[in-house]
């Protein structure tokens, strides 16, 4: 165990010194932003910091001020010391990876109160002092000697940073001919016209025109060229949207203010519908806090109880979205409650057949691995725990539910206790469905757009 301990009064003399080391990293700068609220873009802002008087990111300068008050506290005097006055002159920038070496020396003993009066400078991996000043403290007169406290491991997570990243590797992309079923309030309609905004799509909105144009003026949304298609309620919108598909007009269908079932119920028409040999299924997209990548969930919307081969189709379709994305391996975690076959749960049974699909080439594109329980497919210490020894377990892309149930569980409870942001769409059709849900803010109805752009640009550079 370490411990820390200080030096009394008594114990010091002039002269004394000690010090500390510490390496500049960016969640240095992040987490002094995060706690002094200080968000002066010369230090979290790269794109200002390169046009700045220094050409670069740079620490605050209390930061460094903050390594001399952790000696004074921790070191010299120690626990107990009583801080009363700090002189500091910041004399040269502090950078990422720069080496910080903070040093605190006794120049003076002051019997009266037990005060110090000590050096304090910080000196960079050249030997430049970048911050020069003196501190007074009183210094304790009993002896402290505690086990030292371990601090807990902070994660920071900025909301919606996979997101952004998804939209910027769009930049590039055209915008996607979309069919928006039924825009008729304004979250929908403000999704669209985002979307529309941020190059991901060309809306092509469908509906009553007159309720359209209510849920524009409501939203206080100019509607300028964008083109409306009339008719007179939901379900006529849902078959437009799909014919418009069937004679090559758009791309891509969005969801708008109607039930899920109403525009599924047209894509899936045997005669007039959008489908293909595969099976229809729903992929969350989650930009979720801790978790280091985009982590894909399905099917939690349209597949109630999947059997072994609609499971199958639900992997190839996760898979190629992943593909779309630009991840060339996607590892697929297949979920249950346990990590090892038991035929009494059906689903591991289905994750077993499912992993042996995959090595006969019947699912491919992906890495398979399961059963897994959730711990393990998304923990590296948990699955090491149980001696699982896989290259998905704890680094899992794809997590695949065993039905809608658990899908919609595992989703909404990472969406309302751990704060992952959600987008998603429909796939297996002719065209990728942007199917959002009433609770979804804007920056998720973009990322779905986005999700529906890249997939729709996939499908062009695959399709022979």
């Amino acid at each position: 165990m370490q411990y820390i301990e200080n030096r009394t009064y008594d114990e010091i003399s002039v002269g004394d010194t000690a010090t500390l080391v510490r390496d500049l990293g960016a969640k240095d700068i992040e987490l002094f932003a995060v706690m002094s609220g200080d968000v002066n873009p010369a230090h979290v802002d790269t794109e200002f910091a390169k046009s700045d008087m220094f050409h670069k990111v740079i620490a605050h300068g209390m930061w460094g001020g903050s390594l001399i008050s952790a000696v004074l506290g921790t070191e010299l005097p120690g626990p107990g010391t009583i801080y009363l006055k700090q002189s500091l002159s910041f004399l040269k920038p502090v950078g990422l990876g720069d080496r910080v070496t903070v040093r605190v020396t006794v120049k003076e003993k002051i019997d009266e109160a037990h005060r110090l009066i000590l050096a304090c400078d910080c000196t960079n991996q050249k030997g430049e002092v970048v911050i020069d000043g003196e501190a007074e403290v009183i210094a304790p007169t009993e002896k402290v000697r505690r086990p030292r406290v371990l601090l807990p491991e902070v994660h920071l997570h900025e909301t919606g940073e996979q997101y952004r990243q998804l939209l910027a590797a769009t930049h590039d992309l055209d915008p996607i001919p979309t069919a928006v079923v039924h825009p008729c309030d304004t979250l929908s309609l403000i999704g669209a016209l985002e979307s529309a905004k941020e190059g991901l799509i060309i809306p092509y909105l469908i509906g009553p025109t007159a309720k359209i144009l209510a849920a524009a003026k409501e939203a206080n949304r100019e509607l300028g060229s964008v083109k409306i298609i009339d008719v007179p309620h939901s379900h006529a919108a849902a078959r437009k949207a799909v014919d418009m598909v069937r004679d090559g007009t758009v791309m891509a269908l969005m969801k708008g203010k109607l039930h899920t079932d109403e525009i599924m119920e047209a894509v899936v028409d045997r005669e007039f519908g959008l489908k293909t040999e595969r099976r229809i299924s729903h992929v969350f997209v989650l930009d979720v806090p801790h978790y280091p990548k985009p982590l894909f969930i399905t099917d939690a919307a349209i597949n109630i109880y999947p059997d072994l081969n609609d499971k199958r189709d639900i992997i190839q379709n996760a898979i190629e979205l992943a593909h779309a994305l630009g991840i060339d391996m996607p590892k697929v975690a297949v979920l249950s409650a346990i990590e090892t076959v038991y035929p009494k749960i059906n689903s591991t049974v289905d994750a077993a057949a499912l992993c042996k699909m995959a090595d006969r080439g019947q699912i491919t594109g992906g890495l398979l691995d399961g059963p897994l329980a959730f711990d393990n497919a998304i923990s590296k210490s948990a699955a090491e725990a149980k001696g699982i020894t896989s290259a998905v377990a704890g680094d899992a892309d794809i997590l695949v539910v065993p039905d809608l149930e658990a899908g919609n569980m595992v989703a909404k409870q990472l969406i309302y206790l751990a704060g992952a942001e959600s987008a998603g769409i429909v796939l297996g059709a002719r065209v990728p469905i942007i199917l959002t849900s009433r609770a979804d803010g804007t920056l998720s109805r973009l990322a779905s757009s986005a999700l529906a752009q890249l997939f729709a640009h996939h499908l062009l550079q695959v399709k022979p």
